[in-house]
């Protein structure tokens, strides 16, 4: 029996040459639409769906494959006598190969004022159907929802060798991307509907790349991207120079992200090192802010991440270039600049969009037999809304630095403790098991620039140990969530020392 192919493809990328190599191995085509219009321009012979069930297509072309003369030949089980007999009672032709892809549902998506109308249109339901259909019959055919497959595919007809095996791997990338249009057809409408957490959470990404390997030489990685992520987010970076990002600079990169975006109002620069701030920098140049972030850490920056949110300029390229990074990220690079950081051969160089924060998401961490899904940590303190504690209010001084410490700390891992100075951190303890340790690390590194700095701190203090490090150490204002059953110890304290002490009634914790 001569075999039989349906054609029926949205994106038409060497559907031609695949149709022609077919019928050169003597398989016939059925198609529809637009797809039977190009093979016959292209002079391929080709015959349309309704001769086949002898049922014109209706309501706009929203049926048309839906039919059991289609779909007999697609789930008859070849070696099943009984499903033959069916198939020749109802004068049903096996069909062999289905060469299927879906209308552009994510295109839409990512078209600028696109209407609810035209998203609903372009919801496929023929195709996903055919594809599955075909997919779960693999042992009898070859579906191909890829482009990319269509050279290896004729290759193994030619060669006699498109085995079980073959067909099997391609059902399964069907499977995996018709559960890609779902999931995305599912997320947009519980966006539309409004619901933050449904009763199933259905997420799905696409492969960016493969890494060389993972957090530690022996595990296996790869980076997938987020389709339809917009807006300021490491997976739409260009990366201009250097070799390919690895999982833990990729995991830095984002920190640093998340860190900046903080920042955006003023020439701002973070250094980065294992996912924590080891220095924040805002000036009224990005030069001058690189300096700030370099000097609050000269030691942990080495090796580390640098974000910009400010082109990066000569000046400033100079600098960079006298150490050690691995990344820097920024909205541009000047020429003259690019012409400095590539004289290293190592260090990547990522430009990326920060005109428009990314936008707010679910943050989903994997737990043994499950994941945790939370909303994005996008709280924030603004002035109005502190409260002091204390008898002496902070300066105004000291209010600038008190909410440039506290964007700072709600980054740094729990427990956290950040001392700032004049748009600068200048100590930072990070993932301690308690409060005073991550304190006395932050104090330690700050050494003499404790003096008349401000102190952050995540979450409350349990006890007053803390506030009396910051007294001993010189800091002049502090800015906690507060809420704790001691808090008038740390209050008492603070009223003792002339020390300004403010409360957000918002913690930060970052495990």
């Amino acid at each position: 029996m001569k075999k039989r192919a349906l054609i029926s493809v949205s994106n038409k990328e060497n559907i031609i040459d695949f149709a022609n190599n077919l019928t050169e191995l003597g398989v016939e085509i059925i198609s529809t639409g637009g797809t039977l219009r190009a093979l016959k321009e292209a002079g391929i012979p080709a015959f349309p769906v309704d001769e086949v069930t002898g049922f014109s297509e209706i309501l706009d072309g929203r049926v048309k494959t839906l039919h059991p003369l289609i779909h007999g030949g697609l789930l008859a089980k070849r070696s099943e006598a009984a499903h033959m007999e069916q198939l020749e009672a109802n004068q049903i032709t096996p069909i062999d190969f289905v060469i299927v892809n879906l209308y552009p549902f994510k295109q839409t998506l990512e078209q600028e004022g696109v209407s609810h109308e035209e998203v609903i249109e372009n919801i496929d339901i023929g195709g996903p159907t055919m594809l599955r259909a075909a997919a779960k019959n693999y042992a009898d055919i070859t579906v191909v929802v890829d482009p990319a497959d269509y050279s290896s595919v004729i290759e193994n007809v030619r060669n006699n060798s498109l085995d079980t095996k073959k067909r099997q791997q391609l059902a399964a990338k069907v499977f995996r991307h018709t559960a890609n249009y779902d999931a995305l057809i599912a997320n947009y409408f519980t966006e539309q509907t409004e619901e933050r957490f449904p009763e199933t959470y259905t997420i799905t990404y696409e492969k960016a790349q493969n890494l060389r390997y993972g957090e530690n030489p022996h595990q296996e990685a790869a980076f997938y991207r987020k389709p339809l992520s917009g807006g300021m987010n490491l997976a739409t970076a260009q990366q201009l120079h250097g070799k390919e990002l690895s999982y833990n600079n990729i995991q830095d990169a984002n920190a640093a992200l998340e860190i900046i975006a903080e920042y955006l109002e003023s020439p701002a620069v973070v250094a980065v090192k294992h996912m924590n701030p080891c220095g924040i920098g805002v000036a009224e140049t990005i030069s001058k802010a690189f300096d700030r972030a370099y000097e609050a850490d000269p030691i942990s920056i080495f090796g580390g991440i640098v974000a910009s949110n400010r082109e990066i300029d000569e000046e400033t390229a100079k600098e960079l270039s006298k150490i050690f990074l691995e990344i820097v990220l920024a909205p541009g690079f000047t020429e003259k600049a690019l012409d400095i950081l590539t004289q290293k051969k190592n260090i990547r160089l990522l430009k990326l969009d920060m005109d428009t924060k990314k936008e707010t998401t679910h943050k989903v961490t994997s737990v043994g037999g499950g994941v945790l899904i939370q909303t994005q940590d996008d709280g924030m303190a603004k002035p109005d809304e502190l409260t002091v504690v204390t008898m002496r209010q902070p300066t105004e001084q000291e209010l600038t630095d008190l909410l440039f410490a506290w964007k700072a700390v709600k980054h740094v891992k729990s427990n956290a403790i950040v001392l700032a100075k004049g748009n600068q951190t200048v100590g930072i303890g990070a993932g301690q098991m308690n409060r005073i340790g991550a304190a006395q690390i932050a104090i330690e590194q700050a050494g003499d620039k404790a003096l008349e700095s401000v102190l952050a701190s995540d979450a409350f203090f349990p006890m007053p140990d803390t506030v009396e490090a910051a007294v001993k150490a010189g800091v002049s204002a502090i800015i906690q969530p507060g809420g704790s059953k001691r808090d008038e110890d740390s209050i008492k304290v603070c009223d003792a020392h002339n020390i300004a002490m403010v409360y957000t009634g918002m913690r930060h914790f970052k495990h």
